[in-house]
């Protein structure tokens, strides 16, 4: 099945958090420590659409959200840093993350964004190899300060424009 991206202003508010949510079902610390966070990154997306519209989009299958993935600019062109990157429960598995962040990482290329960069939690493995399979290169793993002991270490991932993806 073909997916699609779409802007995220073409879903409701609401529709990240409630992405967050389901994603990380599997650990409810996650939402339980994370929900206000995850509000207010939903509110500032729908509060800034022009923002929205560049700076991420909704991964569609069958016009259903079945994902998303954001990135924040403000050190552009230096670099431009991932942000959340979500598929449903339902679809991981299937790649999508991986088509979902290709699709990222070629749309920030196209910005000339000298290095792109991301970071995911010890205990998000899938996370991991979706980086790694998207051309990231492993830079450092460190302390997690925010409740490490459900989301062990913090792991920094790097790619430079230059750099081929698969």
């Amino acid at each position: 099945m073909k997916i699609e991206y779409r802007d995220i202003t073409d879903f409701p508010r609401g529709t990240l958090v409630n992405m967050l949510k389901d994603g990380y079902s599997f650990e409810p610390r996650f939402e339980r420590d994370w929900i206000k966070q995850w509000e207010e990154f939903d509110d500032f997306f729908y509060n800034n659409p022009h923002i929205a519209k560049t700076c991420g989009f909704i991964t569609v299958l069958e016009g259903k959200a079945i994902g998303f993935v954001t990135w924040n600019p403000t050190k552009f062109p230096a670099l431009v840093e991932i942000g959340h990157n979500c598929i449903l429960t339902k679809y991981k598995g299937n790649g999508y993350g991986k088509q979902q962040m290709r699709e990222a990482v070629k749309r920030i290329k196209m910005t000339k964004a000298e290095k792109i960069v991301v970071c995911t939690n010890e205990v998000l493995i899938p996370a991991q190899h979706t980086y790694k399979s998207s051309g990231f290169r492993f830079v450092r793993k460190v302390e997690e300060t925010f409740h490490p002991e459900y989301s062990g270490k913090r792991i920094y991932y790097e790619l430079y424009n230059s750099q081929k993806t698969d």
